[in-house]
């Protein structure tokens, strides 16, 4: 009930549940979707995982920049090991990518204010 009411802590358990399949079968696409609502709060647990979903592709399309997008918010938010996933990832990365990244990552805190 938590997790319906925007609460991002409750959220992001329930993508975790969902993920490992915890009381339920494993559903990648409905635990990145949980991740995503708590991700959009500011919730660096949840960008984090997320961040993680994109990179390797569960539940989601693989998709690189977005995975470096949601793991630097994560790591500016303290999350231990998001700064290293992103490092891992920005080996995958074009520098095309990583500057559309960039700007992405700029345009979410110039907007998320």
């Amino acid at each position: 009930m938590a997790a319906d009411q925007g609460f991002a802590p409750a959220q992001t358990a329930l993508g975790h549940m969902f993920q490992q399949g915890k009381g339920m079968p494993i559903n990648y696409a409905e635990a990145a979707e949980w991740y995503r609502r708590a991700a959009e709060q500011g919730y660096a647990e949840a960008q984090h995982k997320l961040g993680m979903h994109y990179a390797e592709g569960w539940g989601v399309p693989r998709n690189y920049v977005l995975a470096y997008m949601w793991l630097s918010l994560a790591g500016a938010g303290a999350e231990a090991g998001a700064y290293a996933d992103r490092a891992a990832i920005v080996k995958r990365m074009s520098e095309t990518q990583i500057e559309f990244a960039e700007q992405l990552l700029r345009e979410w805190k110039r907007t998320s204010r």
